[in-house]
């Protein structure tokens, strides 16, 4: 007989917002993986349960060390509950792994569907919300961060990141930057929390805004690209935007077909414009002068 995974939603603030089947499953389980066993505790006294089932500590740090140790006991037959801190786990949170060791081991994996600040954000952003996608959290150096959002620059859903407070002003500089100081955007600060705020306006407007210091949990909504015609791109631009991608994984015949749908134009222009730069970056090369110092 094989267990049960189940992945609990917890509150993202307000704890009256704990759904009904939280604390039957906290009070069920045979193990609790909890991002932080001491929030887990302040979690359980709000909502007068008290688990009878072993309580282990799983987040980032462990995460990979104590997986194959929770899929044994889902095999052995154990029900186990995985918490994290704030939201539904597995979203930016710890529980990927466990999910993908349970459903390798043919486990049965179920949700207590609760808050999340991606969905939240959304809904009270005021930006389109019928398509869009999740880009979790950007990387911390400021290249990196520019080369991630590049990637998305042309995307027409909306866009939903999650970010450190004290990297929003950077991150806002780059998305204006990159998007445009026109784009509209959200940023939603401390969701369903005391001092919960929805700073709303053009990217433009919004960094300096956030220069003069924002704290707590940040979520940010970003209107998507505008839909329009064939781009006016030099062949500079698109030969760019393809190495752009190439440098982010992506293989070059890929490359060409997002950047030409991305800007509305023939795969062949772009192929062109791509071939074009390599072979003057060839001839460049053959024709520079030789170093003295080699002869």
């Amino acid at each position: 007989m094989t267990g049960l995974l189940v992945l609990a939603g917890t509150p993202i603030g307000e704890i009256a917002d704990a759904p009904p089947r939280l604390a039957t499953e906290l009070a069920a389980a045979d193990v609790i993986a909890a991002e932080d066993t001491r929030r887990l505790r302040r979690l359980t006294q709000a909502l007068e349960v008290q688990p009878s089932g072993r309580v282990v500590s799983y987040f980032e740090g462990n995460e990979a060390a104590r997986t194959p140790e929770l899929a044994d006991a889902l095999a052995g037959g154990a029900r186990v509950l995985l918490v994290t801190d704030a939201g539904m786990p597995s979203v930016s949170d710890p529980g990927y792994r466990l999910v993908a060791a349970a459903v390798e081991r043919g486990i049965k994996v179920t949700a207590v569907p609760g808050p999340s600040a991606v969905l939240t954000a959304l809904a009270v952003s005021g930006l389109p919300v019928d398509r869009f996608c999740f880009e979790g959290f950007l990387p911390r150096k400021g290249g990196e961060r520019r080369t991630r959002l590049r990637e998305v620059e042309g995307e027409r859903r909306t866009l939903v990141y999650f970010e450190a407070p004290h990297r929003l002003d950077d991150t806002l500089a780059a998305m204006a930057e990159i998007f445009g100081a026109d784009r509209r955007a959200a940023v939603c600060r401390e969701l369903t929390k005391t001092y919960e705020e929805v700073k709303r306006g053009p990217l433009g407007e919004l960094v300096p805004w956030a220069a003069e210091g924002v704290r707590g949990e940040i979520t940010i909504v970003v209107e998507g690209a505008p839909e329009s015609g064939p781009q006016d791109l030099d062949a500079d631009e698109l030969v760019r935007r393809v190495q752009v991608r190439e440098e982010a994984g992506e293989r070059r015949k890929e490359a060409i077909a997002a950047v030409a749908a991305d800007a509305g134009l023939p795969k062949r222009e772009v192929f062109d414009a791509v071939v074009a730069a390599k072979n003057a970056a060839k001839g460049s090369a053959k024709g520079a002068p030789k170093d003295p110092a080699r002869d």
